[in-house]
């Protein structure tokens, strides 16, 4: 491939950043009428930077679907009923309706890793020299906390605290793809106060406000004409949401649940840094992106005193991922990602072989947002497929304790664009996570 074409092949990515070009070239006229190249650099970094922004929000939500593994119970069933099982505190997060079911005063604090395993395998006629990337997965804990706090019969009080924090992906420096991406660093922090009330006998709801902090680094190798040098993106931001919740409780033994996320658009501000490559360079950022809304509905049924099963389907909506808005002091301009809405179905058991043991198994099954031509490293997934399980013992009256363990395989997530082609021959997550709840 000729250094032409690597460039044509940049800076109009899949031919949808026109717009890019132009900055660009506009930006090289006016570097060669005037001695000074401050205009050629600023040009430069917006180009590559609206290029790569849409990496921002793969490590976030584990590839652009929401993660369900926080270390809850739920986990052990791939989330399968998650929404209407409402047995301890984490069920205000799950479902804030479901809170209602909890008498007195609980605290769950979960903790536990997650680790994946990404391997890339390029094509022969992959446009770019260099290697597979190795493998690109890293380790990342899993931390929560979950409390439920009744104010009266009807009315109860939750307060919920998520966090992700690691080294999500970590290509080879000189692997084929160093142009897209090499290295994505992340920190999210979420806060979920919620609030549900019994309406009647049968029928709860519940709610509450979401307030998510994130703080984002990606790097990558500069591409011509850049020189050698290396990207750093840095970028943070405070975004806000929603959840509501409703429950049923059909009899003692059967329960439905249903749960509505409203769309989160953190606007990451930020900088982009050029060092050791031709110039070394530095840009402001602001650049806005969507988080699905999402609705999720679940049944969990008691078939007697030993066995239970549960259910889930949901909806998520990323066609709205379809742009994602870029501005700098050069201007502004939606970058297409072509997503489509995703659907999740998920089921799973459990078994109670003795009073205090509580034995579980779960699979689910997630639709792929993204087809070959707009896929990108940042974002290595297909369809999801996972397999659960887990255990949960009653330790005394007031303590329970849990482990619960997944196989997430995101699919060989088949890239097939101007800078990139191949597919990937592992693509997986371990995660590994414990539980403690108390009662007050």
């Amino acid at each position: 491939m000729s250094l032409t074409r690597i460039e044509r092949s940049l800076f109009g990515y899949e031919n949808q950043l026109l717009f890019i070009q132009k900055i660009i070239m506009k930006g090289i006229m006016q570097g060669k009428r005037n001695p000074r190249i401050s205009t050629l650099k600023n040009s430069y970094i917006l180009g590559l930077f609206c290029m790569l922004l849409p990496a921002f929000i793969g490590p976030v939500w584990a590839g652009g679907l929401y993660i369900s593994e926080f270390g809850t119970p739920s986990m052990g069933v791939a989330a399968a009923g998650a929404q209407a099982v409402a047995s301890d505190a984490s069920t205000a997060f799950h479902n804030p309706a479901g809170m209602t079911r909890i008498k007195g005063k609980e605290l769950m604090l979960t903790g536990g890793a997650l680790y994946s395993t990404v391997k890339f395998d390029k094509d022969a006629d992959t446009p770019i020299d260099g290697g597979n990337g190795g493998d690109a997965g890293s380790p990342a804990p899993i931390l929560g906390q979950f409390y439920v706090h009744s104010l009266t019969d009807r009315l109860k009080l939750g307060a919920n605290i998520i966090s992700t924090t690691g080294a999500v992906l970590d290509y080879d420096d000189d692997w084929t793809g160093r142009y897209l991406n090499t290295d994505v660093t992340l920190l999210t922090i979420t806060l979920n106060p919620t609030l549900a009330y019994r309406i009647t006998d049968r029928l709860s709801i519940g709610g509450g406000p979401q307030i998510m902090y994130a703080d984002l680094e990606m790097k990558l190798k500069a591409p011509p004409p850049a020189g050698t040098g290396e990207v750093k993106i840095d970028g943070n931001d405070v975004a806000y949401g929603f959840d509501v919740g409703a429950m049923v409780e059909l009899s003692e033994r059967t329960r439905l649940g249903i749960v509505y996320q409203s769309e989160i658009e953190p606007e990451f501000s930020g900088d982009v840094k050029f060092s050791g490559g031709a110039f070394n360079a530095d840009a402001g950022t602001d650049t806005k992106i969507t988080l699905a809304q999402f609705i999720r509905a679940s049944i969990y049924h008691e078939l007697n005193d030993r066995w239970a099963l549960l259910g889930s389907i949901g909806w998520e909506d990323w066609s709205a991922f379809n742009n994602i808005n870029i501005s700098t002091g050069q201007g502004s301009q939606n970058i297409p990602r072509n997503w489509d809405d995703t659907y999740k179905f998920a089921a799973g058991v459990h078994f109670r072989p003795v009073e205090k043991w509580l034995l579980q198994l779960g699979f689910a099954y997630d639709t792929s947002p993204v087809d070959s031509k707009d896929r990108t490293p940042d974002m290595p997934i297909d369809r999801q497929i996972r397999y659960a399980t887990g255990a949960q013992y009653q330790w005394s009256e007031d303590v329970s304790l849990g482990g619960q363990f997944v196989y997430a395989d995101y699919g060989d997530a088949k890239i097939k664009n101007d800078l990139l082609r191949g597919d990937y021959e592992r693509n997986d997550i371990f995660f590994l996570a414990f539980n403690v709840n108390w009662k007050f």
